[in-house]
């Protein structure tokens, strides 16, 4: 067997990564390794916003500092006056007390590609001392962000988009008086449940609090029930109805001292690759089903009913899967994330998977769902989706026979400039031979050490 070097770091990748198909080697025994994947980004960019607006120094344990997403985040709040320093796996921040300060010969913040940041800080340009832009790249001036800039117009924010209508780049000019802004706001649904997490973050920062209604529903709950247990978590008072329809978060801001836990989005990939690889163990170290704050953590369960056996055991879980996966019929609003590593698995069930709760997928770093359709053809499996008129749903039917692939004919999969479309379609390789990942790079945006980790998963001898 050919198999991945340990040192994948992203330097050393190529442009093209080709995967050995998995095998076992006689006399080895089964493979049973623990992963740990990095700090959520979810968290890390919720608890970098609080502590850049908070007074004094915060204390971050263990967030996710490597990766593109945070490297942006992080070096914006430093544009914006806060203070930054990194010791080990301990980050302290000194905050602006509330204030955002803006160069006004500089008002630019490009963050790239990251959707998380550039939603939180439109959210906080509400609290800057001069008119702000966000920008990113290419694909990031074609994601959506009116839904979130009409909000900020009805706090007295002004708003113009500079490029595109409704798309960043987008100037934002606070209030002039912030003690006269609204307290109370109506959410309809969104496209994004970022663009009500961003308010939520800001909300300690405002100088009468706020008040957010949902009144007919919520997008991704569990992204808004995290934002809340976080608020919580760091002394912020938050009152809010059993159903979020109607949340009240109200000032000071608070310091943040706080653990940000792996990321359950990244987990899925190991959760996977356990459920492909009847014989083998992949350990998730440091994320439960009980106690975990994001929702991607209860993607375990979505596998056992699959038909994997869960296997939990000294700080980790691990999915033992089985060569022929059940199809599933499920809704993924409260983890859109993990709808790729579901995908994968699907693939490998011997019957059609219907899953619901994917609309967000169409304004991620790519159109995922018209990605996965055409990525996973190459291979023979059907995408269908607006399922029966419901652009909600789709299904995903493997073919009834695995035949005609071998490592001779390579089969390039792209990636679309989308971490989460490299480190899923990778997963493949572990039943498939001839895969090829394009532009494999790309997983810096959230996952900078994949491919070392997916090493470990080839190696057997661990």
């Amino acid at each position: 067997m050919t198999q991945l070097p340990p040192n994948l770091d992203l330097d050393s990748l190529p442009d093209r990564l080709a995967l050995p198909e998995w095998s076992r080697t006689a006399g080895k025994p089964p493979l049973d390794v623990t992963i740990r994947p990095p700090g959520s980004k979810s968290l890390t960019n919720r608890a970098l916003l609080l502590a850049a607006l908070s007074c004094g120094e915060s204390v971050i344990e263990h967030p996710l500092v490597e990766a593109d997403d945070a490297q942006r985040m992080l070096g914006a709040i430093q544009n914006l006056g806060a203070t930054v320093k990194l010791e080990g796996s301990k980050l302290t921040i000194t905050g602006t007390g509330g204030v955002l300060r803006v160069d006004p010969n500089d008002p630019v913040i490009d963050l790239n590609n990251a959707g998380t940041a550039t939603r939180f800080l439109s959210a906080a340009a509400l609290l800057a001392d001069h008119p702000i832009t966000i920008t990113g790249n290419a694909r990031m001036q074609e994601r959506p962000i009116r839904e979130l800039g009409d909000l900020l117009t009805q706090l007295g924010a002004e708003v113009e988009y500079l490029k595109s209508d409704g798309c960043p780049p987008i100037r934002i000019t606070p209030p002039k008086d912030l003690t006269q802004m609204p307290t109370r706001i109506e959410i309809q649904p969104t496209q994004s449940s970022q663009f009500v997490s961003a308010l939520m973050l800001v909300a300690p920062s405002l100088p009468n609090g706020l008040t957010i209604s949902q009144p007919n529903g919520i997008t991704s709950e569990s992204y808004v029930r995290m934002t809340i247990e976080l608020l919580d978590s760091i002394g912020v008072r938050v009152q809010h109805s059993g159903d979020l329809s109607t949340v009240r978060i109200s000032p000071p801001s608070k310091r943040v001292n706080l653990e940000i836990e792996p990321d359950a989005s990244g987990a899925t990939y190991w959760w996977t690759a356990g459920a492909l690889l009847p014989d083998s163990l992949v350990r998730v170290q440091g994320l439960d089903l009980e106690h975990a704050n994001q929702g991607d953590a209860r993607f375990p369960l979505l596998l056992e009913q699959m038909g994997c056996t869960l296997v939990s055991g000294e700080g980790t879980l691990a999915c033992r899967g089985r060569e022929t996966l059940s199809p599933i019929m499920c809704d993924m609003r409260d983890m859109p994330d993990a709808v790729m590593s579901l995908a994968i698995a699907a693939c490998f069930a011997g019957g059609t998977t219907i899953i619901r709760g994917v609309r967000t997928l169409r304004v991620k770093e790519c159109d995922r769902i018209e990605a996965l359709k055409v990525e996973l053809a190459k291979i023979g499996v059907e995408v269908t989706d607006n399922l029966g008129g419901d652009d909600d749903a789709l299904s995903i039917t493997p073919p009834r026979l695995w035949a005609g692939f071998d490592s001779s004919n390579p089969i390039v999969m792209h990636t679309y400039d989308d971490h989460r479309m490299a480190m899923s379609l990778s997963l493949l390789a572990l039943r498939l031979p001839g895969i090829v990942i394009d532009d494999p790079k790309c997983v810096a945006k959230t996952y900078p050490g994949f491919y070392q980790d997916l090493a470990r998963v080839y190696d057997i001898t661990q």
